[in-house]
């Protein structure tokens, strides 16, 4: 699920059109923008569902409904992180507030486990204490709108993820995904319920918890690998393979990168030639750190520190 990190998931670079900072305010807009139209989506198909859930008192609908509210909150801590990335830095918080972004995966990873919990609860209570379905082909068209209401905020939430660079709303895009395909359980327990088969609708409300439990897993790794500072080896290789492209560099070494919510963050050391001047020493490294911030997707700032190069040193 880390697929904002890869070098090949988008090929968009904002920077080329609006500078770095620019480029940054650009893409905060732009994932808060696909927040608010993912929580106006959800917020309107779980008020569905839970107007059917009301009159027909379905176990399976009741936890997909659970899990669509769930989702639809998600977009608070993400719409607070997109907020406070916009301030400018600080002297007490000198890279600025992207982190933020990452401790709203975090909660959106809470609020996962906590719709699991409660699904699993009252998936369990119903198989304890069995219930009739009522209004069953309510019940079926509420399964339809579900699927169709997630799959569309799914799509937007990973396409605009992959683009800005957000793990976090690509977790998020994947959890609607999810959510998509836990409604359409609710259409099978409807036709279940139909064809009189006994507590289908409860057993599917159970398998319903047990997929939010798996989604729970996938977006807890992928969070956990961005507060861990993780990207990937294609991310470094890429890096390596453009800074050693520019005339002058004989080496490069040390290279590493770490994401600040979105944004991409690199360090790296060039060798060059030890008669060179320092004053073209600078115009090289400017000239390797223009190329990552053109070639590498994502790439906020690079940091070019400049060596002597000591053929001995790599032979």
């Amino acid at each position: 699920m880390d697929d904002a990190q890869g070098p090949d998931a988008a090929h968009d670079h904002p920077h080329e059109r609006f500078g770095p900072a620019d480029a940054a305010r650009h893409s905060t807009a732009e994932g808060a923008r696909a927040t608010w139209v993912s929580l106006g989506a959800l917020g309107a198909t779980a008020a569905i569902q839970l107007v059917i859930v009301t009159i027909s008192g379905s176990v399976a609908l009741l936890a997909d409904t659970i899990h669509n509210v769930t989702d639809a909150l998600t977009a608070v801590p993400l719409l607070i992180a997109f907020r406070l990335a916009r301030r400018p830095p600080s002297r007490r918080y000198s890279y600025g507030y992207h982190r933020a972004e990452d401790l709203a995966g975090v909660v959106i990873v809470a609020l996962i486990a906590a719709s699991a919990v409660l699904a699993g609860v009252e998936g369990v209570r119903r198989l304890v204490e069995p219930r009739a379905v009522d209004h069953v082909g309510w019940v079926l068209v509420a399964g339809i709108v579900g699927f169709a209401g997630n799959e569309a905020v799914a799509a937007y939430r990973i396409r605009v993820g992959r683009r800005i660079g957000s793990a976090a709303l690509i977790a998020d895009g994947y959890h609607a995904r999810t959510d998509g395909l836990t409604s359409l359980g609710v259409v099978v327990a409807a036709i279940g319920t139909l064809a009189d088969l006994e507590r289908v609708d409860t057993v599917i409300g159970l398998l319903i918890a047990a997929v939010i439990v798996w989604t729970l897993v996938e977006a807890g790794r992928s969070v956990l690998h961005r507060i861990l500072d993780g990207t990937d080896e294609q991310t470094i290789a890429l890096i390596e393979e453009v800074s050693a492209s520019v005339v002058g560099v004989e080496h490069v070494s040390g290279a590493r990168a770490r994401w600040t919510g979105h944004q991409l963050r690199t360090e790296l050391n060039i060798d060059v030639d030890p008669a060179i001047s320092v004053e073209r020493g600078h115009d090289i490294a400017e000239r390797v750190r223009a190329a990552l911030l053109r070639r590498v997707p994502r790439l906020a700032d690079a940091t070019v520190h400049v060596d002597p190069h000591e053929h001995s040193s790599h032979r």
